[in-house]
């Protein structure tokens, strides 16, 4: 199959879509192009997932596609309006990316792709991460314990930190940031954190807009990124 499968800027649910990208993948019979927004290709750095993904790629339809590289056009477009893939996933799923498919915005490769698959009856697969009401456990990519933070003289963690992402005592650059871990590792104190868990809760009108994905035709809905193993 040739598979196209698209991240938007989630963190929810983003390890689990790497490990099922990387299942499916594993299949001789799968060719995976990989669509990344400009805030899936941050995303994914910061958790330090950006790697996994780029090795699943290379050659003829097995590309990383990147928004920054499609200017306005966004001509990878053109495959999905003519029918050449067999299937697009997006997960996980932004509620901004949902709210602008629900209401026929395609100004971004992501949303492009949406738009230009159900023109050429390509099937379609989400996984929103706003699906249900209420409170939601979601992991953070890393992040500096202020409150364990030492102020030392001679900051371990930034002095390991490749990208140079971290001012000692302040906070971490996310959009530096690589997701090594070696910040976390180099402290003496634990005051930088990875996958450290938080609550937040669902507004109503991101959860209107994905119960208006069933008006989108061709589209398929999941909850969690491994129930698309089941439907391939």
């Amino acid at each position: 199959m040739k598979i196209a499968w698209a991240f938007t800027g989630a963190g929810h649910m983003l390890l689990e879509s790497v490990e099922t990208l990387e299942k499916i993948a594993s299949e001789e019979k799968n060719q995976i192009t990989v669509l990344l927004s400009g805030a899936g290709e941050e995303v994914l750095k910061m958790y330090g997932l950006f790697d996994r993904i780029k090795a699943l790629t290379g050659g003829y339809y097995q590309e990383m596609i990147l928004e920054k590289d499609q200017m306005w056009s966004y001509p990878i477009s053109g495959r999905f309006s003519l029918g050449r893939y067999d299937l697009l996933i997006v997960s996980p799923t932004t509620s901004n990316t949902i709210a602008k498919l629900v209401h026929g915005i395609a100004d971004n490769l992501v949303t492009n792709a949406v738009a230009q698959a159900g023109k050429g009856k390509v099937r379609t697969i989400l996984v929103p991460v706003d699906l249900e009401s209420g409170d939601l456990d979601t992991v953070l990519p890393s992040k500096l314990e202020l409150e364990l933070c030492q102020n030392c003289d001679t900051c371990e963690a930034a002095a390991a930190c490749p990208p140079d992402a971290i001012t000692p005592g302040v906070e971490i650059d996310l959009l530096k940031c690589e997701g090594c871990s070696a910040c976390q590792v180099s402290c003496p104190y634990g005051a930088v954190s990875g996958g450290s868990i938080i609550t937040i809760h669902m507004r109503n009108i991101d959860i209107e807009n994905t119960r208006n994905l069933k008006r989108l035709e061709g589209v398929d809905v999941f909850p969690r990124p491994t129930d698309i193993l089941e439907h391939i």
